[in-house]
């Protein structure tokens, strides 16, 4: 075959190749890929200057960010870490995170991203899975571990707080979060050693050789089973990603004729501990050079939209419902967009009437894109420069193949529906200490299987359709009905019960739970109240629904989809 041939057999088989833009390479040089350590390095040294982080009106540089990991690092490995050892970061946006997470990868160590609001059930589970041998935890939620800590298995708890790294003015942020909104819960944590105090110790690093095949994070998600498990990330895995956003974006983000002291500023209000914002909002702003401005509580919208009334910006990443919710505000019209190059959605799926009303209200377009945990995150994304919403997730990044499998693992053709399955170098090693699992969701030709049936379109975009399993999305976070099922049937008033996901306007889904009572004076409110105690806010069942019976196959297994048929039939 000539090369013309075997350039035309590639483009039928990967049809988006011929509507990429005109800069955008189709493959990733896979040379160049590196570490993160070598991203952090090389990004901090050459933006030293610049502002890297702002919170709370507070803004910290590139360097005073490498200095405050290089000290974590440091201190890490004085306590007796080794290379690979896991250390578990749980909070949410505030400018401890990066000086952590930094300082966790170049001190070769793996993250191990908690979300704060877990109970201590969650808690325990994630970091005895994990094998964490350190903890960082915001006081905000210390008395969650506290709760969990005779569970754990640790060496060592750090206290971190929202007003580290910010100076005398940190010693106001926590003043007002202590003493004024009372957000920080008394707690004991015996031993525990505070995050300032790492810091202002300043041990030395010392070197360590990282390779692109050294575990980075572990990424935990429930996968298609419900049973939460950590997607083993690379640090090639995830600078691969980093590099892949890059090629896709870089483009665009080219500074404004005349203004060479141009910097990029992201809005980021997704929790950088979810893989979106991590790599997207984080780790790709490191390669770019660019200032995120970190939102701690983005659920406040007044002082969120408040915040962007002060702020320069020229990006911004959220979620469907966080779009929605800033463009329905009364003062969003005084935000100033005029920078504003375009906003990136991800975590669920935009809906065509928030996109629209977002570009009303902003000018702006939202760029969708599609991905997961076990894919660091991102696999497909729209062009940067389309004129409309398009309503799909767009289009392979570099050296990214997808494919859509029927049932019996067979390729479809455009047009039909099937299975996603990804390969790329952003793919993970496989989930952590769980080969079953990893067997299930890799195919034998190198391919992960999402869980998601997709279409592909003539052009090559693709197009979710529905998800598999019946895992329920609320606000860009997965809920496995499992998991609840379990703590409803922990609950010695409760005989058995289903969970499902029903459609909601501004969540997106909320999970509803049909219970069959053991003991009839149970109550809607004390079941959700024990719910409260044992899962994170967004899997509370927000409907409950009290039953005689459950509709079950001949076998015995639970009717989900009839449930959820009867619900909507009544709407």
């Amino acid at each position: 075959m000539t090369a013309t041939g075997v350039a035309q057999s590639a483009q039928d088989a990967r049809p988006w190749l011929a509507h990429y833009p005109p800069a955008v390479p189709h493959e990733l040089d896979e040379a160049k890929i590196g570490t993160l350590a070598d991203l952090i390095r090389s990004s901090c040294a050459g933006y030293a200057g610049r502002p890297a982080f702002e919170s709370f009106g507070k803004t910290i540089t590139f360097a005073e960010t490498l200095r405050a990991a290089e000290a974590f690092a440091g201190w890490l490995q004085a306590k007796g870490l080794r290379k690979g050892d896991r250390v578990a970061l749980m909070m949410p946006n505030i400018l401890a995170y990066p000086a952590a997470l930094f300082g966790t990868l170049l001190g070769g160590f793996t993250v191990v991203n908690v979300n704060p609001l877990y109970t201590a059930r969650e808690l325990t589970h994630q970091i005895n899975d994990a094998g964490a041998r350190i903890l960082v935890v915001i006081e905000n939620f210390a008395h969650v571990v506290e709760e969990a800590k005779p569970h754990l298995k640790l060496d060592a708890i750090v206290i971190a707080t929202a007003g580290d790294l910010m100076g005398f003015k940190g010693a106001i942020v926590n003043f007002v979060a202590r003493r004024i909104k009372k957000v920080v819960r008394p707690f004991v944590l015996p031993g525990a050693v505070t995050l300032h105090r790492i810091l202002q110790e300043a041990a030395r690093i010392e070197p360590v050789a990282i390779a692109p095949e050294d575990v980075a994070f572990l990424q935990y998600t429930g996968g298609t089973t419900g049973v939460a498990k950590g997607a083993t990330l690379t640090h090639r895995n995830v600078a691969a990603n980093v590099q892949q956003a890059g090629l896709w974006l870089e483009w665009v983000l080219e500074p404004p004729q005349g203004r060479t002291a141009y910097q990029h500023v992201m809005v980021t209000a997704l929790p950088l501990y979810h893989i979106f914002a991590l790599t997207c909002c984080c780790l790709f702003l490191l390669r770019i050079g660019a200032k995120s401005l970190l939102i701690a509580n983005p659920r406040d919208i007044p002082g969120f939209v408040k915040t962007l009334k002060a702020s320069r910006f020229t990006l911004i990443s959220g979620v469907n419902t966080l779009y929605n919710a800033l463009a329905n505000h009364p003062d969003i019209g005084t935000v100033d967009f005029s920078e504003l190059r375009f906003a990136v959605a991800g975590g669920m799926a935009t809906q065509a009437a928030v996109a629209k009303q977002w570009k009303a209200v902003t000018g702006r377009l939202i760029i969708e894109g599609y991905g997961l945990s076990e894919a660091s995150p991102v696999a497909t994304i729209n062009r940067p420069d389309i004129q409309e919403f398009s309503g799909t997730i767009g289009y392979p990044i570099p050296s990214t193949d997808i494919v859509i499998r029927d049932a019996d693992g067979s390729d479809v053709p455009p047009g039909e529906a099937g299975e996603i399955c990804i390969r790329g170098p952003q793919v993970m090693r496989g989930y952590w200490n769980r080969p079953d699992e990893t067997l299930k969701a890799m195919t034998a030709d190198g391919y992960f299987r999402s869980g998601d049936i997709g279409v592909m379109l003539p052009d090559g975009q693709f197009r979710i359709v529905d998800r598999m399993k019946d895992m329920i999305l609320v606000s860009g976070f997965n809920v496995y009905p499992n998991e609840v099922e379990d703590v409803l049937a922990a609950n010695p008033g409760v005989l058995e019960s289903a969970v499902i996901g029903l459609p909601d306007e501004h969540s997106g889904e909320v999970v509803a739970a049909f219970v069959v009572r053991r003991d009839e004076t149970l109550t809607t409110d004390e079941l959700r109240a024990y719910c409260k105690e044992n899962l994170t806010g967004y899997k509370v069942p927000k409907q409950i629904f009290f039953r005689e019976s459950l509709p079950k196959t001949n076998v015995g297994k639970v009717l989900r989809r009839a449930l959820r048929e009867e619900i909507v039939a009544k709407r």
